[in-house]
């Protein structure tokens, strides 16, 4: 008895000083910052308000937790996220400056989890000499890649295998579908790959498993997310190390005439880099070419659902593309630079369905932009979202209209899909390319209806409701 009174005691001890801090914290930070002019609430104590800000919401809207606080605080107000005091920015000239000013006044500020599962020399992780190098060698994958025939024909091919395996489906969890046709235009043109190589499978798997990890709770136990996350990333790292030391016995035993070369040998032959940043770059590439581009797709097919007037108007573009080539000819270069409403189309789904909602950054000095004050040493978060669906920068902002990309040059400076400054994403382009020759193909084979109640969900990256259930029906 006497052992239970005395953990009793201590718990209601401990849970009066929870509370009051609580209180304490609310009351500080339910008033105006004197210096910065920012407001805000701390929440609980520890976890502050994070869960709240990770909510899953739509994706095509800024979600509860900062609907209620803009309304409350305005643009830009104070939290405490992810361990620490944060500035939170859904203003679009402080979201430039925070951008444009990576290496200057702010730095990436990524949890540990997030290190844990992603490794040393991920390109999202890294900063300064390392992240210019490594960022310098994706660059040229992407140059490399988008003006070789070989990407442009895998792409295709593979875009009318994969539509030719629906012709007797009815139904076709669409999401998970495109996933496995971007991973396998990624780990051909990176790794020689082929399609029927059962390693892309399980490649497809572990990258799944390691991106559930990214938005988990870091708890280091058999079985949890984390834990399988930072496993799976060990088998992809084993994977691919296994392959480069096969390529240098290869080229040792002169065989390496055998087979055509890909860009890991390109990376291989960099002889600045390790073989741990070898490795990071390749996961990188993969990562951010297979998730982006598959979630892409799947909103385009998703907004196009409903919009049947943008549908008609992306099927007449790619009948007139069509109707200029041979019956079983392939797409080029040439045919990519006519798509011109297709463009607007994706650049819309970008906007409409923000596949990355913000950044992870720290002040490194004491800052002032307008009124504002940002501690040094405070978090900050821009939330891209919030900028391309606010109505002072968009008309109808939550309307799908490709039309509004008419001017290019004007929407991308009030727009931030793939970021900016020098962590803008260098891989924009080649997702696109792919993403461009896969739905010639789709609108001029199929027409397609979702499921009144599906919908884009932030987890914080974007998945949806039913996994994008297509009923799909052959136009021919």
């Amino acid at each position: 008895m006497l052992v239970l009174s005395i953990i009793l005691s201590l718990g209601f001890v401990f849970l009066s000083i929870i509370l009051i801090h609580y209180v304490s914290v609310s009351k500080q930070n339910e008033t105006k910052d004197n210096n910065s002019s920012l407001s805000g609430s701390m929440g609980w104590p520890f976890i502050g308000e994070t869960i709240s800000f990770f909510k899953p919401h739509r994706s095509d809207s800024i979600g509860t937790f900062l609907q209620q606080r803009v309304s409350r605080y305005g643009k830009v107000f104070m939290s405490n996220l992810c361990g620490g005091k944060a500035i939170v920015s859904c203003d679009q000239e402080l979201n430039m400056f925070i951008l444009q000013n990576e290496g200057k006044l702010f730095t990436s500020d990524y949890p540990k989890a997030m290190h844990d599962i992603l490794g040393e020399y991920s390109l999202l992780l890294a900063t300064g000499e390392i992240h210019r190098k490594l960022k310098n060698v994706i660059i040229s994958f992407i140059n490399l890649t988008k003006s070789k025939p070989e990407f442009l024909l895998c792409a295709e091919n593979l875009s009318i295998s994969m539509l030719e395996s629906w012709k007797n489906c009815r139904e076709i969890e669409f999401h998970k579908e495109v996933k496995m046709f971007t991973m396998s235009v990624m780990v051909n043109q990176l790794l020689s790959i082929k399609p029927e190589d059962p390693a892309r499978r399980y490649v497809l798997q572990d990258f799944l498993t390691y991106m559930k990890g990214f938005v988990s709770l870091p708890v280091p136990l058999p079985g949890t997310a984390y834990t399988n996350a930072i496993k799976a990333r060990k088998r992809l790292s084993t994977r691919v190390m296994g392959m480069i030391k096969q390529r240098e016995h290869e080229e040792q035993e002169m065989k390496k005439g055998l087979r055509e070369e890909d860009f890991l040998d390109v990376i291989m032959s960099n002889e600045d880099l390790n073989y741990e940043e070898k490795v990071s770059i390749v996961l990188d590439i993969l990562l951010g070419g297979f998730e982006t581009s598959a979630t892409l797709l799947s909103l385009v097919v998703y907004f196009l659902a409903k919009s049947p007037n943008d549908l008609q108007k992306l099927k007449e573009e790619h009948e007139s593309i069509r109707a200029k080539k041979g019956d079983e000819e392939l797409l080029n270069w040439e045919d990519y630079q006519k798509m011109e409403f297709t463009q607007r189309v994706m650049s819309e789904a970008l906007r409409c369905g923000n596949i990355v909602k913000t950044v992870h950054r720290k002040a490194t000095h004491d800052i002032k932009f307008k009124e504002y004050v940002i501690p040094k040493g405070w978090k900050v978060f821009p939330i891209f979202t919030a900028v391309h669906l606010d109505p002072s920068l968009h008309e109808n902002p939550y309307e799908f209209n490709p039309m509004r990309w008419t001017d290019k040059g004007k929407m991308n400076k009030k727009t931030t899909a793939f970021g900016g400054g020098v962590r803008v994403c260098p891989g924009g382009e080649l997702g696109k390319l792919q993403i461009a020759f896969f739905l010639h193909h789709l609108v001029l084979s199929y027409r397609w209806k979702i499921k009144s109640d599906e919908m884009p969900i932030a987890h914080p990256y974007v998945e949806f409701k039913r996994g994008m259930l297509l009923e799909i029906d052959p136009t021919t």
